[in-house]
């Protein structure tokens, strides 16, 4: 998709910040903003799959890394404000509820979670200073549809839900707005490489009111319209891309 059908023209010219911007619903997003003429950065870890995107600046950072995380966006904020932070990283691995230890749970939390809290706390000032900003989380379906065998990640991702509704309140008056994207059964490379098998087709597409084959562009395209001032009426919400499944 070429996001030419729709321009946001207040996203021309403005700094967009895009965590796990290398592949994926990232990747897509990242391709996006390009296009509707912003100053786009993204962070990552996937040196060969960042190298494929064009018109962006990547920054290698993994996210659990608080320190480097503060680091990479003071670094971005250097050469140019950041208007709108986009707290995409995540990894949704499964793991049985019995196989669990305490190293891999904080891990899974630190992946998912974390993360979106200290890239918002790193933004906040700057954004305060110039009393504007817009932050888009990313939840997921997952912990509203009580998916099992991805206990730590559906925790990580209901906590989202919180996290934005406490930020949206503390941030709203200073005129920054923080809302949630929260993708459904999203056609990704890893998702078809790992999980996508015929039953998991047949099972989605049953589940679902649309009978669309959700891809990275549905939710780019919401991520667009949140980022923009024409959703400048919007915050602490949570806008489901999920095609009714939920």
């Amino acid at each position: 998709m070429d996001y030419q059908s729709v321009r946001y023209a207040s996203l021309a010219g403005r700094g967009v910040l895009i965590t796990g911007g290398a592949s994926g619903i990232g990747a897509e997003m990242v391709k996006a903003f390009v296009a509707q003429g912003a100053r786009v950065s993204f962070i990552d870890i996937d040196d060969a799959e960042a190298a494929k995107s064009q018109g962006a600046r990547y920054l290698h950072c993994d996210v659990t890394d608080i320190a480097g995380l503060r680091a990479a966006v003071a670094q971005v904020e250097a050469a140019g404000p950041i208007d709108v932070l986009i707290n995409n990283a995540a990894r949704d691995d499964r793991h049985a509820m019995e196989t669990v230890e305490p190293e891999g749970w904080r891990r899974t939390l630190a992946l998912n979670l974390d993360h979106q809290f200290f890239a918002t706390q790193a933004v906040r000032d700057a954004m305060i200073a110039r009393q504007r900003g817009a932050i888009i989380m990313m939840g997921s379906v997952s912990w509203m549809r009580s998916r099992p065998g991805m206990v730590g990640y559906t925790t990580a991702k209901a906590a989202i839900n919180g996290l934005t509704k406490t930020l949206a309140r503390e941030l709203g008056p200073h005129g920054i707005r923080v809302n949630c994207i929260v993708p459904g059964a999203v056609r990704t490379p890893r998702q078809d490489a790992l999980w996508r098998t015929p039953e998991v087709e047949r099972d989605i597409a049953a589940a679902q009111a649309l009978k669309v084959d959700l891809n990275g562009s549905h939710v780019a395209r919401m991520a667009l319209f949140l980022a923009s001032d024409e959703a400048g009426g919007s915050t602490g919400a949570n806008f489901l891309v999920d095609a009714g499944i939920s």
